[in-house]
Order: structure tokens, then sequence, then C-alpha cells
């Protein structure tokens, strides 16, 4: 069975129910606005509840030419790139260990997420405490560049 209610503007037909006069509900005039109008006056309340931090402002952005984006890979997937690297000769042997340049191949930071099974020598700009770590016990090494 469905429920059928009766609407509200048949149930108080002639009666002066919500709005008092009938002239207080008429035209655009008795809105107060559309949307965010009003907020520093006479919506003031309604702010200072629902949204008290809407004016006013919250930190700061800087610069995009001072932002740089810090460019990262763990170590399982350099790991897992030595072969195509050597194909593509962007790694250089040297003393029985694989060597790459992080730069060359567009990384900036070495993370430590991961196990590496051959000794490898990496040369970059930032790397993590685990990333060294996880380096010498494989007999490899980090070595940071400017």
């Amino acid at each position: 069975m469905v429920v059928r209610k009766r609407k509200k503007h048949s149930r108080f037909r002639g009666q002066r129910h919500y709005h008092g006069s009938h002239k207080k509900w008429r035209g655009a005039g008795n809105r107060g606005g559309v949307g965010q109008a009003g907020l520093k006056t006479h919506k003031r309340g309604y702010m200072l509840k629902y949204d008290p931090e809407h004016f006013g402002k919250h930190g700061f952005t800087r610069h995009p030419s001072l932002v740089k984006e810090i460019k990262t890979i763990n170590l399982k997937d350099l790991d897992r790139m030595i072969d195509n690297l050597k194909e593509q000769k962007l790694v250089k042997e040297e003393e029985g260990r694989i060597k790459v340049n992080l730069e060359e191949i567009g990384y900036d930071k070495l993370l430590g997420d991961g196990k590496i099974k051959k000794p490898i020598i990496v040369e970059g700009k930032y790397f993590s405490k685990n990333a060294i770590k996880k380096l010498e016990e494989a007999g490899g090494k980090a070595i940071k560049l400017g």
C-alpha cells in the first residue's frame, strides 16, 4: 500500500500559515539573495554556525617556480629495471657491480621499499635511510650528488 500524503499547500489553503501576510511570500525580494549572498549581514548566524571559516585567508601557496616535485623510485623497482637499463646502456659496470645514475634515468630520490639481489652503486641527489642500509647490506653503496 502506498502512503499518499496531502501536499502542504493544499492543507493550508485560505490561511496565512507560513508566511504571515500573503504579500510577504511574493517575488525574489524576500529571498535574501542567492547562494552565499548575505553571509556578512543577514545570514551571518548561518555562516557562524555552519561555515565559520568562510571568510579570511587560509595557508599559502608557494610560487610554482619554487616548488620542485621530487620523483622517487623504490629499490624493488630499480632492481626490476636493471636488465632494461643494461640494454639501453644507461648503466655501467664498475668493480663487478652495476653503477646507476638516478638523474640519467629520470629520478631524484631512492626509497627503501623491497629487496635487491645484486650489488648496485647508485648515484643520486636524495636517499632514504632505509635505502642506504639495504644497498650496503647487498654489497652496494649510495653516492650523493650535489
